[in-house]
């Protein structure tokens, strides 16, 4: 029995039960929540992560979130300006995107305590908006802040191709809420969103990365008699994996 498969396996379910308990996406129609400051940063409710996609079947957080460097990102970066098109696509689907979080309470749910709402540019756009217009003023206050109606359509409802997030604000100001020991809890027992997404070391990311571009033979199994096309793929990831050797096995 291989103990370290076993004990990697029990850390990633334990990591995913953690994220489903503590994140929070809106689910088709209005939902109305408010926007708490987060504890781990005061001055600021809106905490920017950076991830990588597509490397396997999961999503990694990329230490470029913390300012420390990130094997991924520089091979990304070495892809891009190699000159290749076909190099220059897959640095871009390598490099590490950003997410924006902020800590909520979901009316309703209050007892469910803070979760993180993770969302894109243009909704964090928006927010930010909200936020600098005077007439609004900082709506995370826990006395006189503001709740938030969050409106999602789904893509089959919008007729796009992506769904749809609309942004209102409640016009009237209100109280976090009128139970002292609620209110003491939702500020003060925030989880630290690193607690939720954890940072892998350097080496690790390597590892992974590494494993991407080279497929054991038992991730590979079942691909015979895949349609020619998938060859250009093939061709550009081995092309990529000697420029990887180049940049981590000098």
């Amino acid at each position: 029995m291989d103990l370290d498969a076993i004990r990697k396996k029990l850390t990633q379910l334990q990591t995913t039960n953690t994220r489903t308990s503590n994140l929070w996406k809106p689910s088709p129609g209005r939902t109305q929540l408010r926007i708490l400051p987060y504890k781990h940063n005061k001055d600021n409710p809106f905490i920017e992560l950076y991830f990588h996609y597509d490397l396997g079947d999961r999503s990694h957080l990329s230490p470029v979130s913390f300012g420390r460097p990130d094997p991924i990102e520089e091979f990304a970066d070495k892809l891009k300006t190699g000159g290749n098109k076909e190099d220059y696509r897959l640095g871009k689907k390598l490099e590490a995107k950003m997410r924006t979080f902020t800590p909520v309470v979901v009316r309703g749910e209050e007892s469910e305590g803070v979760k993180f709402w993770g969302f894109g540019k243009m909704v964090c756009q928006e927010l930010l908006s909200i936020i600098a217009d005077p007439d609004y003023g900082d709506i995370t206050d826990p006395v006189n802040g503001r709740d938030v109606s969050v409106e999602f359509k789904t893509a089959e409802e919008t007729g796009a191709s992506f769904p749809k997030t609309t942004i209102r604000v409640k016009p009237n100001q209100t109280p976090l809420t009128d139970d002292s020991s609620l209110l003491e809890n939702l500020l003060d027992k925030q989880m630290d969103i690193r607690e939720i997404y954890q940072e892998k070391t350097y080496d690790e990311l390597t590892e992974i990365l590494n494993d991407w571009l080279n497929p054991s033979d038992e991730n590979t199994e079942g691909s015979e008699g895949v349609e020619e096309s998938s060859t250009v793929t093939e061709n550009v990831v081995s092309d990529a994996s000697a420029a990887f050797d180049e940049l981590f096995n000098k």
